[in-house]
């Protein structure tokens, strides 16, 4: 009988020393409760606060954009409209004479809520719907020029056809009409080499999409104080 009582008391402590240990499950679901996540690939529209060219855009310029719609998961404001955006030119390239479109690629660095609570970012460029003349180029969201050769083709072209009116009114007839017209030539082929292509330029609130590269966690309380204080 001594034995068997024994076992049973050393059971019951036992139990009761895992009771103490265990950690209490509502303080796990009141922390999780706390935690908003921005789920990696959500897009979120921003506007640009200053204009950006790549005639003057250096590698490492600072870039300010804002929200420009609430961004909402689960019915729960988690990106209030009018979030402040900030971000960095990581390249900028003009273009070539000869070859090479003017690019620049944005990276998106964080947000900062209406009440100082800032959050960092890993954002890039998914798309430029407010930009004419443009196109995305890469994974990396880099923005680039469009193409600008049938301009240059059509300048050169009408150089020589201006060549070749004059030639034949000062050369009378067909000999000086073809000499106008490699005279021509050649000055609208000069003039398509000298001239650079067309920049990249964003004015002041163009319309910019934002993808998250990673999900981004949120403090709840202080989403929730940015968005009362807007």
């Amino acid at each position: 009988m001594r034995q068997v009582f024994l076992l049973l008391l050393i059971g019951a402590l036992l139990a009761l020393g895992q009771d103490k240990t265990a950690p209490p499950t509502p303080s796990v679901q009141e922390t999780n409760a706390n935690i908003l996540t921005i789920p990696a690939g959500s897009k979120i529209p921003v506007a640009l606060r200053q204009a950006l060219s790549t005639k003057t855009a250096r590698d490492g310029d600072a870039v300010y954009a804002s929200t420009t719609f609430p961004f909402v998961i689960n019915e729960k404001v988690l990106v209030p409209a009018g979030t402040y955006v900030q971000g960095k030119i990581s390249h900028v390239q003009r273009a070539g004479r000869v070859k090479g479109r003017a690019e620049v690629l944005i990276h998106f660095t964080s947000l900062i809520y209406p009440s100082g609570y800032t959050v960092l970012l890993p954002g890039s460029v998914d798309n430029v719907p407010g930009a004419e003349k443009t196109s995305m180029k890469g994974e990396e969201g880099t923005i680039r020029q469009d193409s600008q050769k049938g301009e240059k083709i059509g300048t050169a072209a009408g150089a020589a056809g201006t060549g070749a009116v004059i030639g034949g009114v000062t050369g009378g007839g067909g000999k000086g009409a073809l000499i106008g017209a490699g005279v021509g030539g050649a000055v609208g082929t000069a003039i398509a080499l000298l001239t650079r292509g067309s920049d990249v330029r964003l004015d002041a609130g163009t319309s910019v999409e934002m993808v998250i590269e990673r999900s981004i966690q949120l403090d709840a309380n202080r989403v929730a104080a940015a968005s009362a204080a807007k």
